[in-house]
């Protein structure tokens, strides 16, 4: 399907690995012209390059920045000049116990999972008003919904992602700018990856038995499987394109049936 993305340019935060270069990909291959976005100037470069050998027929670039310094994260803004696509993926994951999770912790993953599609979205939506057309994805998860008592701050910034994305949208009127918000399933990224890969080497268990077993205790996933970042691409380059021009302020579910609301 022709997504009638070809010449557009995106701005794809967090996406020099995992979801972020899926999506980066996914857009990449419809033509658009993608700025990735990383914390290391190599980790940036090299998911460039990628891109670039994979599809040759835009010009990527990049912007290394991390979300958690304000300081660069200015410095970015100041060098991001228009856009017609965001996609807001940035963020943070870990396992803590609650009672674990320090002050200065709640506030770096607030700083990063949701001020950074704040200020990315405060500082490119003006323009896309002002031309009438654009897109933002923000990339949230089902556990801002169904929150995980294991990681409760980071399902509390998922949660706060999704109401930027609905309020956003209605400064949208009259235009053919939309606002939404994609809700991940469980999903094997790198950053899954590594944290497996480590329960496994602590328990010197087979990495395919812990991922089996992980996501085993998932009573409520139809697909019982991790879902993979290509799967989450896919939907965020719909939302993307002009196809979805009537889906706006919505919260769109790629959670593979772990949520068991009606809506």
């Amino acid at each position: 399907m022709d997504l009638q993305l070809r010449g557009k340019t995106a701005f794809v935060s967090g996406s020099t690995q995992g979801i972020g270069y899926a999506v980066a990909s996914a857009l990449a291959a419809e033509g658009v012209r993608v700025v990735v976005n990383g914390r290391r100037e190599e980790s940036v470069a090299a998911a460039v390059a990628a891109l670039r050998a994979a599809y040759p027929g835009a010009e990527h670039s990049g912007l290394a920045a991390d979300f958690g310094d304000p300081a660069q994260v200015d410095a970015l803004l100041g060098s991001l000049s228009a856009v017609d696509i965001l996609v807001n993926n940035v963020g943070l994951f870990d396992l803590a116990p609650f009672g674990d999770i320090a002050d200065d912790e709640w506030a770096r993953y607030l700083e990063v999972n949701l001020m950074s599609g704040v200020r990315l979205s405060r500082h490119l939506l003006p323009g896309m008003l002002e031309r009438g057309c654009g897109r933002i994805v923000f990339v949230s998860s089902e556990s801002g919904v169904n929150v995980p008592a294991d990681m409760i701050h980071y399902g509390v910034t998922k949660a706060a992602m999704i109401a930027p994305g609905n309020g956003l949208a209605k400064l949208t009127r009259g235009t053919a700018v939309t606002v939404n918000t994609v809700l991940g399933g469980p999903t094997y990224s790198d950053g899954v990856t590594a944290t497996v890969e480590s329960i496994a080497a602590a328990q010197s268990a087979p990495v395919d038995a812990v991922k089996a077993a992980i996501i085993g205790q998932n009573r409520t996933t139809l697909l019982e499987r991790f879902l993979e970042p290509t799967e989450l691409a896919s939907l965020v380059a719909y939302l993307a394109s002009p196809l979805a021009s009537a889906t706006n302020g919505a919260a769109v579910r790629a959670d593979g049936g772990v949520l068991t609301g009606l809506l």
